[in-house]
């Protein structure tokens, strides 16, 4: 091959071809005649082949021209779906996205984002990956993820943090615990009991670790949890009483009769804060900006009243 192959020079060959006129070609591609002669012949150069028979009826396509129109017809309708499909991502509304979360979040929010997601945006597939929120901002920072939903806040200088909403933490106690069935339970009322947590892998943790600290209770850091399931039947046994995020206790509890008591703690005013992260090096701070207001308006939407959006 001699000379420099341009798709300009595809799509006049493909218009002269679908016109079989250099004059209505160039009209077609806003050009002068001679121009787009000029552009054949470079062409016909630099595939050092004969593509078009040149006479008075205009252009007729020699046996390699036609398949050299075969061939760029193809070529330019993978490069004008690139640029569609790069559009799309732009918006982003298309593509593969690689999302990591918490799993004492995740797995009762996730499915509704989900389900938006797939009847509005049907090009787009988010990667779900569950992990402690310690291992998830590792990853994150490892690109692993494009971007991580946890608690917050997350010890980092290289990630952006949007607040989505604010989860009540609930106090769960055994069914014949003297707390079951009290409108509303106080520091006072945890003053000597013993606590059950998640491992310290988990921002819940210390969170709970520091109110322990503050109401005089007991963290009992022999019987660690590994998820929140765990939490609830060790409290269900009453072997100590625990926290439970909002959403796993609306899913999990609330909605399926439950084996443990919910109390409402501070008056629902005992929260951890959701967010999304992702990292600031990152080029698609649209498209997570996007999904940020997605995750809130289906929150929003589907889960009113049990957690409170943060705008």
């Amino acid at each position: 091959m001699t000379g420099e192959l341009t798709l300009k020079q595809l799509q006049y060959f493909t218009m002269l071809a679908e016109t079989g006129h250099y004059r209505k070609a160039a009209e077609k591609v806003g050009i002068s005649q001679p121009s787009l002669s000029l552009q054949i012949s470079n062409l016909e150069k630099a595939l050092r082949l004969r593509l078009v028979e040149r006479g008075r009826a205009g252009g007729v396509l020699t046996h390699e021209g036609r398949e050299v129109l075969r061939r760029a017809r193809a070529i330019l309708a993978d490069v004008a779906s690139l640029h569609e499909t790069s559009g799309r991502m732009v918006a982003g509304l298309s593509g593969t996205m690689h999302l990591g979360s918490s799993p004492t979040l995740g797995p009762y929010l996730l499915p509704s984002v989900a389900k938006h997601l797939h009847e509005h945006f049907p090009d787009l597939r988010v990667v779900i990956r569950d992990g402690a929120p310690f291992d998830l901002l590792d990853e994150l920072l490892g690109g692993r993820h494009d971007f991580i939903l946890t608690q917050l806040p997350l010890s980092s200088a290289d990630v952006f943090q949007e607040r989505l909403f604010r989860e009540p933490l609930i106090l769960a106690v055994a069914l014949d615990h003297p707390l079951a069935g009290k409108e509303n339970a106080t520091d006072e009322d945890l003053t000597g009991e013993d606590v059950l947590v998640l491992s310290s892998r988990f921002t819940l943790q210390s969170q709970i670790a520091q109110l322990a600290r503050d109401v005089g209770a007991n963290m009992r850091q022999d019987y660690e949890g590994t998820s929140l399931d765990a939490l609830r039947q060790m409290t269900a046994m009453n072997m100590g009483v625990t926290f439970l995020p909002a959403l796993y206790a609306h899913s999990e509890v609330a909605a399926r009769g439950g084996d443990v008591a919910l109390v409402p703690f501070r008056r629902g005013k005992f929260t951890r804060s959701i967010g999304l992260v992702w990292r600031k090096s990152s080029c698609s701070h649209a498209i997570f900006e996007s999904f940020a207001r997605i995750i809130r308006a289906v929150t929003k939407e589907r889960f009113e009243g049990v957690v409170s959006i943060e705008i």
